[in-house]
């Protein structure tokens, strides 16, 4: 009669479970711990510490490169802001010289403005005077020839030289 069958050598129960298959089991349950503990301990566990031992490299490389393009970033930074200040110097310094030069063409187009401004002035002064002293003269002539009409219209005889001392001196005032 086989384990785990009754005298008619159907099964009593599950096979698993009947104690004389017991020691069976064991021995099987042993041989297969031991097998797995050799497969993993073997093949297994230091392939995983492999990649984990890799691993850990690789993250304490990436760490290290990372903190050293940091530095870098951080020098590259205070260049870039060296270099900023610098060029917003050497902007205020361009500016500063063009202002000068834009004033010293200023100052020197406001100088010959200034002089054909005076230039014009004296020539336009020149002219005033010209026509103020011609103004005169035809004033002058004008009131001769109005005085000696005056008097001949009144029948008299016009002396040039009276006339003449008479308009001189009510233009003198």
């Amino acid at each position: 009669m086989l384990p785990g069958t009754d005298a008619s050598g159907s099964a009593v129960g599950m096979p698993q479970l009947v104690f004389e298959t017991f020691p069976n089991q064991i021995f099987w349950l042993l041989v297969t711990l031991v097998v797995i503990y050799l497969v993993l301990s073997r093949i297994a566990l230091p392939r995983i510490g492999g990649v984990l031992a890799e691993r850990a490299g690789t993250i304490s490389n990436d760490l290290a490169t990372a903190e050293e393009l940091k530095l870098k970033a951080k020098a590259a930074e205070a260049t870039y802001t060296r270099a900023l200040a610098d060029a917003k110097t050497e902007a205020g310094k361009i500016v500063a010289a063009a202002k000068a030069e834009i004033q010293a063409d200023l100052d020197v187009a406001t100088a010959h403005a200034d002089a054909e401004i005076a230039a014009k002035t004296a020539e336009s002064e020149g002219r005033i005077g010209e026509i103020r002293a011609g103004a005169l003269e035809a004033v002058n002539t004008v009131a001769r020839d109005t005085a000696a009409e005056i008097v001949a219209t009144f029948g008299g005889r016009a002396d040039a030289g009276a006339i003449d001392a008479a308009v001189a001196e009510r233009i003198k005032g």
